[in-house]
């Protein structure tokens, strides 16, 4: 291949994977203007993510069957196609549930587009480019769910929440035709025989099932909902059953044998980690910013830019390592500490912090999952023949996937704990006998009488404004608590790194065949 056509076909295929990317998270600054003005409820709206996330993570592990059931080029195009179709169709709804629904068809098509595009751009680079090729996937990868807040604020600052959707037709047309002109179908495809029909159903219910009771489990109060429990019996058993069965099976819709690779087994669980940090982070952040420091919604968003663009130059410099012999472990093992470097400064922020301050811990999150995306590529595939790699990318970026569902469920319930038990422990220490709570009122009650207040008024305001400063106060020690859990999540995992008995290399094989 010519380093012209090269250079389109990467650049196209990547564009696809980072619009799908940048949808997962680009539509959580919106869920305000979009609710108020389509006339729904905030849990209502809500289902807005939750059923793209649903159609996401069912896909993702189809990946492979469906690229060679369908044709991976076919595939590719078709879930283009579909993602455009769906994004336009989302952009023009006037019903919060006619949303939901076509937002639900934009995740199935945005499904295929990730571990597709892994592969295409993986194949296309020779043998002794693989790292690069890495490196350069890494970037959509890293860097989609990153620059969607941003550009989710920008665009809310400039126009309506439906160009949200609306912005992603002119890109996919593109990409569409991109696509049409260079994406080639593999010399060799496998041949589908048959289709695994039960393990399909098993895996639709027990997947959907679980990223509903992912979403939805802490706003429904989790199992003192009748529903929530209904679905966690389901998860359990059809996760279950899918597992039994696809081990039985001669031709599974999902090749769980893959994970016989202890490599593939210990990427998983990393990938499923960074996930965590990933997505959580992205949510936890502007979230922090906008409610509780008052930042701009576009500013909030911004806080994360500078950190990108570093770890751009870090996946690069990730790949150049590799090349040289820089063992897989010490670098995965460095971009561990970075990232819990990263915690430790979250947790220990100011209530009063300023812009500023976040720059360098961003920075560090950034440099240490870029440090954790083109090794963790590598050690996932390394183990793997050619006709496993598919499958072996398509599973590694399910574990992404639900690891960002798993570690934002677990945020919000652990938030909610921490709340109510930090709230109780500072008001615990207001009393009337308390010196600095009696400074406290009695200097709000002066401000307020002498902003025209009554007496008696001020003194009633001055117990609210002391409420509203205790709840403000615990919110703020609780999401630095949760800053504290991710780093402690990561410390807690990096001892499988050691399961590895030597060095990953980064793959040799050839794709061609697929």
């Amino acid at each position: 291949m010519s380093t012209t056509r090269l250079i389109l076909l990467t650049t196209t295929v990547i564009a696809a994977a980072v619009m799908e990317l940048i949808d997962i998270s680009i539509v959580n600054v919106a869920l305000s203007q979009m609710g108020g003005n389509l006339g729904a409820t905030l849990e209502d709206t809500a289902w807005v993510i939750t059923s793209y996330a649903i159609a996401n993570v069912i896909v993702i592990p189809l990946t492979g069957f469906l690229a060679a059931w369908l044709g991976r080029r076919t595939y590719f195009i078709g879930s283009i196609a579909l993602f455009t179709l769906a994004s336009l169709l989302c952009g023009l709804s006037t019903n919060i549930w006619v949303l939901v629904a076509f937002r639900f068809l934009q995740g199935i098509g945005g499904g295929a587009l990730i571990s597709t595009s892994q592969v295409i751009v993986f194949e296309s680079f020779p043998v002794n480019k693989r790292s690069v090729a890495s490196a350069i996937f890494g970037i959509g990868v890293f860097t989609g769910p990153t620059i969607g807040p941003t550009l989710g604020g920008y665009i809310l600052d400039i126009t309506s929440w439906h160009w949200i959707f609306l912005v992603n037709v002119p890109i996919g047309v593109a990409v569409l035709i991109g696509s049409l002109l260079l994406v080639k179908e593999p010399a060799q495809r496998q041949v589908v025989k048959s289709i695994d029909y039960v393990g399909l159903l098993l895996l639709v219910v027990g997947v959907g099932s679980l990223q509903i009771l992912l979403e939805r489990g802490q706003e429904e109060d989790w199992f003192q909902t009748a529903y929530i429990s209904y679905l966690t019996a389901t998860t359990v058993v059809a996760i279950v059953g899918f597992i039994w069965w696809e081990l039985r099976v001669s031709q599974p819709i999902v090749n769980l044998r893959v994970l016989r690779s202890p490599t593939l087994a210990v990427a998983s669980v990393l990938t499923f980690v960074t996930g965590v940090g990933l997505f959580t982070s992205v949510y936890l952040t502007p979230v922090f910013a906008q409610r509780l420091l008052g930042f701009p919604t576009l500013a909030s968003g911004l806080l994360l830019l500078p950190g990108a663009l570093l770890a751009i130059v870090a996946l690069i410099l990730t790949a150049r390592l590799l090349q040289t012999g820089v063992p897989t472990q010490l670098i995965i093992a460095f971009g561990f500490i970075i990232f819990i470097v990263f915690s430790w400064q979250m947790g220990h922020l100011s209530p009063n912090a300023g812009k500023g301050d976040f720059y360098g811990p961003l920075i560090f999150r950034g440099v240490g999952l870029a440090l954790l995306t083109v090794p963790l590529t590598a050690l996932a595939l390394s183990g793997l023949s050619p006709a496993e790699v598919p499958q072996g990318a398509a599973f590694n970026n399910m574990m992404r996937q639900l690891g960002g569902s798993f570690g934002i469920a677990g945020t919000n319930t652990y938030l909610a704990n921490r709340i109510a038990q930090h709230r109780t422990d500072l008001v615990t220490q207001l009393t009337d006998n308390d010196p600095e709570t009696i400074t406290w009122l009695t200097t709000a009650s002066h401000r307020l009488v002498g902003q025209g207040a009554t007496e008696l008024g001020a003194i009633q305001q001055s117990y609210r404004l002391l409420d509203q400063t205790v709840t403000r106060q615990a919110t703020v020690d609780s999401y630095l608590d949760a800053y504290l859990a991710i780093g402690l999540v990561f410390a807690l995992a990096m001892p499988l790194i050691l399961l590895v008995v030597r060095a990953a290399k980064p793959v040799t094989v050839s794709l061609s065949d697929h």
